[in-house]
């Protein structure tokens, strides 16, 4: 299974998602903001996959994955967002190879589309 950073500000989300994925196997280490996230990558964690919201204090999901994508290459990386249109937006510069999930979705859905995403080539 996959090995999993998490960032969401919401608290209750943050313990549902970390739940759910653990549920299902997957290791997963969680954080309120993108910085804390960031600088867990950097400190020689590797992981998989990078599970963001995109609406966060500090550093967004967006500049989250971005500096993630330059110091991790071969992570994926997919946004959980009630505004899937600033991450498809291309003017967000959000890497071009990251899924996005809306909300609301049910936790079923959400490790069903990260075991799908974390599969694909």
């Amino acid at each position: 299974m996959a090995k999993i950073l998490l960032a969401e500000d919401d608290e209750s989300m943050r313990r549902f998602l970390s739940s759910a994925l653990e549920k299902a196997g997957h290791e997963v280490q969680s954080f309120s903001q993108g910085d804390e996230a960031f600088d867990c990558l950097t400190t020689g964690n590797n992981f998989d996959l990078l599970l963001t919201d995109i609406v966060m204090p500090v550093m967004d999901g967006i500049e989250l994955a971005r500096k993630a994508a330059e110091v991790a290459p071969g992570m994926k990386i997919m946004f959980i967002t009630g505004f899937a249109a600033v991450a498809l937006n291309p003017k967000s510069n959000a890497p071009k190879e990251a899924k996005v999930l809306s909300k609301p979705f049910h936790l079923r859905d959400l490790v069903s589309e990260v075991e799908r995403f974390m599969a694909a080539a």
